[in-house]
């Protein structure tokens, strides 16, 4: 077989490839196998009629179609792997010859990483938040602790700010009442401006069994942006009692028999929460500096696919959330325009951070261990709150693994850009990354240890059958881990709980 590779820009190739007629045989000996099981010629049963027939009745066309896309997968493999070329996604492939019992020739044409040496990166040097936490921050964590202990009395009197009303709410347009608009028995914090536009001014000053009826726009349902004429009627007005932040409250809401003692694991915690951030910037920032050092071309097929992902991620997201782009773009303050711009430009961060990170992985000779692979797994079923067994199972069977193998990989290339990073916090004190990575893993290492020796043994097949994938180049071009993903889903979740019963 010869192959040749004309570059078509620094992204796309060509590949002409010609093949020996001698070496599909086998795949002719094959789709005469296949085809004989599903001719019928009387006097020879399924499996059982000669070749010459088949020729005759079906016709060597059909033979010769058959046995050359059985043989192009192979064979396109075998070009890509002497030619030494790292594809991305599917070629487009196209048979320029096929001269019987002599010589069959095709082209495909595939996008490729742009071949390239990540530079030199010591001496980099960021700078991330300072790992500081404030009084303020622990009040007002305990405060949240407060709150979810908080009781309801009734009070004889109007609602103000701050108290919880029972409501009814009915909506109407054109005197019409619009049923998927209204609710009974709402309980609503009044003040809190979760619901639809007006409703807060409405409450203030009633009691219970008054009502008032104001204009707004319906922020759901089939009417949703349109102006109706919506009554609020009090059913009862609560007040809200927090608890003394006292002992007893401790007792009641930890394991802690004092209220200092709380606090002190809340600041112990808190200050475990952002030096994990202070990691995460850190590696965010080593990658934004070194592909700062680095300029590339990028497939732009690639790019385009690595948008769209993006945005059907955001539309799961927003479904599930209960709104709409439109509600998204509107709280987000931007236009479709500068949200387009922003996605593209994250994309293309994206796939240019993975194309460094992979090529890193290479310069370094960097490889996944089972123990590695199996670790990353029960990291990611702990999150997801599966067994680890069940989601390695699932991803052997998903064919995930080639993936992961590449999410790992990229991983150790970013721990080893961030080892030879100087990182220094913003009051200029120098951090020791792998001293915090140390005192952070103290606390959950065992656990983790124990339950990775429980998943190596489901996994560490898949990982032998994922290594020899990714050595083989079926690696996909995914979102490298440091460029930042817009998640819009939290801010989303939270709209959506805002208006759950809007009228």
């Amino acid at each position: 077989m010869k192959t040749d590779v004309e570059e078509l820009t620094p992204t796309r190739v060509k590949l002409t490839v010609e093949v020996p007629f001698d070496e599909l045989k086998p795949n002719l000996d094959k789709a005469y196998k296949e085809i004989s099981q599903q001719v019928r010629i009387k006097g020879f049963r399924p499996g059982k009629v000669p070749a010459p027939l088949i020729d005759k009745y079906v016709g060597r066309g059909a033979v010769l179609q058959e046995a050359v896309n059985d043989a192009l997968p192979e064979l396109y493999g075998r070009a890509v792997e002497e030619s030494e070329i790292f594809v991305l996604g599917q070629p487009d492939v196209e048979v320029t010859e096929l001269d019987d019992g002599t010589q069959f020739a095709f082209t495909a044409e595939v996008d490729i990483r742009p071949k390239f040496e990540v530079p030199e990166y010591d001496g980099l040097e960021v700078v991330v938040d300072d790992a500081e936490v404030t009084d303020e921050q622990v009040e007002e964590t305990i405060g949240n602790l407060r709150e979810r202990f908080a009781s309801l009395t009734n009070a004889e009197r109007a609602a103000e700010e701050g108290d919880f009303a029972s409501i009814d709410l009915v909506a109407r347009i054109d005197g019409e009442e619009i049923e998927d608009a209204s609710t009974t028995g709402y309980s609503y914090e009044v003040g809190s401006g979760s619901a639809v536009e007006g409703l807060d001014e409405a409450l203030v000053g009633l009691a219970a069994g008054e009502d008032k009826t104001f204009t707004g726009a319906l922020v759901g349902g089939e009417h949703a942006g349109e102006d109706a004429e919506i009554t609020v009627t009090v059913q009862s007005v609560k007040i809200k009692n927090l608890p003394d932040l006292d002992d007893e409250f401790a007792q009641l809401a930890s394991e802690f028999d004092t209220i200092d003692e709380l606090r002190d694991d809340v600041r112990t915690r808190l200050g475990r929460q952002v030096k994990l951030q202070q990691l995460s910037e850190a590696r965010d920032k080593a990658l934004e500096a070194l592909l700062e050092k680095v300029d590339i071309p990028l497939p732009e097929k690639v790019v385009e696919e690595e948008i769209g992902r993006r945005n059907q991620q955001l539309e799961q997201q927003l479904q599930m959330a209960g709104m709409t782009k439109e509600d998204y773009l509107k709280d987000e303050e931007k236009s479709a325009e500068e949200f387009d711009t922003e996605v593209a430009d994250a994309a293309r961060l994206a796939v240019k951070g993975g194309f460094v990170l992979d090529q890193l992985a290479v310069q370094e000779e960097l490889g996944v261990e089972n123990e590695e692979l199996s670790e990353y797994v029960v990291t990611q079923a702990m999150q997801m709150g599966v067994q680890p067994q069940q989601l390695a199972e699932y991803l052997t069977q998903n064919n995930q693994l080639p993936a992961i193998v590449s999410e790992v990989l990229r991983s150790k290339a970013l721990n080893l850009v961030v080892e030879h990073v100087t990182v220094k916090d913003e009051s200029g004190n120098e951090i020791d990354v792998e001293a915090v990575q140390r005192e952070l893993n103290g606390d959950t290492g065992e656990t983790v240890q124990a339950e990775t020796a429980e998943t190596a043994e489901s996994t560490d097949d898949a990982a032998e059958t994922a290594e020899d994938a990714a050595e083989a180049g079926e690696t996909p071009a995914e979102t490298a881990e440091a460029a930042a993903e817009e998640a819009p889903a939290a801010e989303a979740k939270d709209e959506k709980d805002a208006k759950d019963k809007d009228a």
